[in-house]
């Protein structure tokens, strides 16, 4: 009997967020993935241009097939860095949900608050205004 949580074989689950990040705690835990484990911040950068810039493609392709799966392989350099940070007690992926929750209801008080904005330049407008005021307070 397979005691593992996730196995090669099964082709019909449905996985959700929360299963991504055990896949990859699991890829770097002991007895995990050997290239995995051995990732950095820093070893990790060119994968996540390289990926990025396959987002762009797929975009300016309008393929939205590959669209999904880049987007996947940017999700799972997302997860990645922020398992790695937690396992160096630095933050964790909850940390950076929240703070960009925190950021996007911020900046937008023209949803979440009492701020106006009735067109897309105004919209704009005020998350720059708030982006400097942020940036002045740092």
């Amino acid at each position: 009997m397979n005691d593992k949580k996730f196995d090669a074989n099964d082709t019909d689950r449905r996985y959700d967020f929360a299963d991504l990040c055990e896949i990859i705690a699991q890829l770097r835990a002991p007895g995990g993935c050997p290239w995995d484990i051995k990732q950095t911040h820093e070893s990790l950068k060119k994968c996540l241009v390289e990926e990025t810039g396959e987002v762009l493609e797929a975009i300016d392709h309008k393929d939205d097939a590959n669209l999904c799966e880049e987007l996947g392989d940017v999700l799972l350099q997302v997860v990645m860095h922020a398992q790695i940070a937690a396992e160096e007690n630095r933050f964790t992926m909850n940390d950076v949900i929240q703070g960009v929750a925190e950021k996007m209801i911020h900046r937008h008080p023209h949803v979440f608050g009492d701020a106006k904005a009735e067109t897309q330049e105004e919209s704009l407008a005020l998350w720059q205004e708030i982006k400097r005021k942020e940036k002045e307070r740092k």
